[in-house]
């Protein structure tokens, strides 16, 4: 969990840019076991984001909506727009935008004082919905496409599961250790970072830049899905195992 950021005396309730940022920079979650795309560029653009959104007197809520807003627009492209080689820039920026004020909701709620249960829950809650929404959507324009295999079908609905699964183990299980010895139990160490690159929504939102050409697409998109399913696999175990010792049950 992040340090508190909730602005000092002498900073007004709506700081400015520079304020925002300077108080956001010294405040910033641990980034043991988090995936490198994630852990050094995602978070600073949404640091970027949340100081300005902060400035602007936009609500943590705002941005999560924003953010959602994003991801939907090119949920809805992937699934509706006729593929082309252009297409898929715009659908990665959108994605990749949506995710970066993922980590700025948060951000502006530490900064502003405003964290609340309601808050977390909705994050959560788009989270939860964005995460395999975006597969099936890739399924829906395979379908339409109508020019690969049809066994290619199959790849977006298992990586929705996948992924939904592992979103879930991981929240879950933070919520279970919360407050407990075993809470501390992702190792730190930068090659980690590396390692869970192939889980990272970062890296899945930029692969989307090659929606134009199906067979590069799906040749990169199931890549992705074979890298992260041993990480998958390994993080469950770990979870379990940490949950069924004795500080897990605690």
């Amino acid at each position: 969990m992040a340090p508190v950021t909730v602005m000092p005396e002498g900073v007004k309730s709506r700081p400015t840019f520079t304020q925002a940022l300077k108080l956001l920079n010294t405040a910033q979650k641990p980034g043991h076991g988090v995936p490198a795309y994630t852990r050094w560029v995602n978070r600073r653009l949404g640091r970027l984001a949340a100081a300005a959104a902060a400035s602007r007197g936009i609500s943590a809520n705002g941005v999560t909506v924003v953010s959602a807003a994003c991801s939907l627009v090119a949920i809805v492209c992937l699934a509706i727009a006729p593929a082309s080689a252009w297409l898929g820039i715009p659908i990665a920026v959108l994605l990749a935008v949506g995710y970066a004020l993922d980590s700025a909701d948060g951000q502006v709620a530490r900064l502003t004082g405003s964290s609340s249960p309601a808050g977390e829950w909705l994050d959560h809650m788009v989270d939860c919905v964005r995460v395999p929404a975006i597969h099936l959507a890739v399924l829906v324009g395979i379908w339409q496409a109508g020019v690969l295999p049809v066994w290619t079908s199959w790849l977006p609905l298992a990586y929705a599961l996948t992924s939904a699964g592992h979103f879930m183990s991981q929240i879950l299980a933070e919520q279970l250790l919360k407050g407990r010895a075993g809470n501390s139990h992702a190792p730190a160490g930068t090659s980690r970072s590396w390692l869970l690159l192939p889980t990272d929504m970062g890296i899945l939102c930029w692969v989307f830049v090659l929606w134009g050409n199906p067979q590069l697409f799906i040749a990169a998109y199931g890549a992705l899905f074979l890298l992260q399913l041993p990480v998958f696999a390994a993080s469950v175990r770990r979870k379990y195992r940490v949950l069924s010792s004795p500080q897990g049950r605690q």
